[in-house]
């Protein structure tokens, strides 16, 4: 194959499927569209992510809400990323993630993330 040809496969449309986002990132991965409205430039927008069942994921601990708790630093203890707060409100089912410390005594479950198994006892 002729060096030039192998470059443009390398950099053509179907290998260039770089996320906008970071791996780390809740929106990475998601698919974007496109809406061209009737005037001016079209519209990028990222389709709809749909919470994972809370099943899916593999719980190592649990946090108990104490008053004047923050999710972000909750997730700072705990997975070591404060932006990392949207692990937690996924693996406990919360479509608003300030929820989950209004109350004190809430239980969270502190989860490994989607598609990791918990490791097994030796």
């Amino acid at each position: 194959m002729d060096p030039s040809e192998a470059l443009k496969n390398l950099l053509g449309p179907a290998a260039l499927t770089a996320s906008l986002f970071p791996p780390t990132s809740r929106y990475y991965g998601i698919a974007t569209a496109e809406y061209q409205p009737s005037a001016g430039p079209p519209i990028r927008y990222l389709l709809r992510r749909f919470v994972p069942p809370p099943e899916l994921f593999a719980q190592v601990q649990e946090h108990y809400v104490k008053d004047r708790d923050r999710l972000d630093n909750i997730a700072a203890l705990y997975l070591g990323d404060p932006e990392q707060f949207w692990r937690i409100a996924d693996a406990n089912r919360a479509m608003r993630p300030e929820a989950l410390t209004e109350r004190p005594g809430t239980r969270l479950r502190i989860t490994l993330p989607q598609g990791i198994p918990a490791p097994t006892p030796l």
